[in-house]
């Protein structure tokens, strides 16, 4: 009798399990990149960990035709009242700085 109740439990989660793994490539909202950069719908990135999905997504959302992440500081910028503000649009390429653990510091135009 539990067998037979084991096998349909087994095959039921195996099917499961075999469709949680495809996760779709991120898309624009508007269905177009436009290919001209603009940092503030990513703004929220700043502190997440720069996995691929992460970096992908925020090309995506910033309308980006290319990403380039490079090493950079290893706390989030704060900018002083003075200094010139960070390229937040323009160019066709987001630059996504990442600090020691991976983390990602600052996001910018260009």
């Amino acid at each position: 009798m539990y067998r037979l109740l084991a096998v349909p439990a087994t095959v039921l989660l195996l099917s499961a399990c075999s469709s949680a793994g495809y996760v779709s490539a991120p898309q624009p909202i508007d269905g177009v990149i436009s290919g001209q950069c603009h940092t503030d719908m990513v703004r929220g990135a700043v502190g997440l960990a720069a996995s691929p999905d992460t970096v992908e997504g925020a090309r995506v959302d910033s309308d980006s035709l290319s990403v380039n992440v490079v090493r950079g500081r290893d706390q989030p910028e704060v900018t002083p009242s003075i200094a010139p503000a960070a390229a937040t649009s323009g160019g066709e390429r987001l630059t996504i700085e990442v600090g020691r653990t991976n983390n990602i510091t600052a996001i910018r135009c260009g």
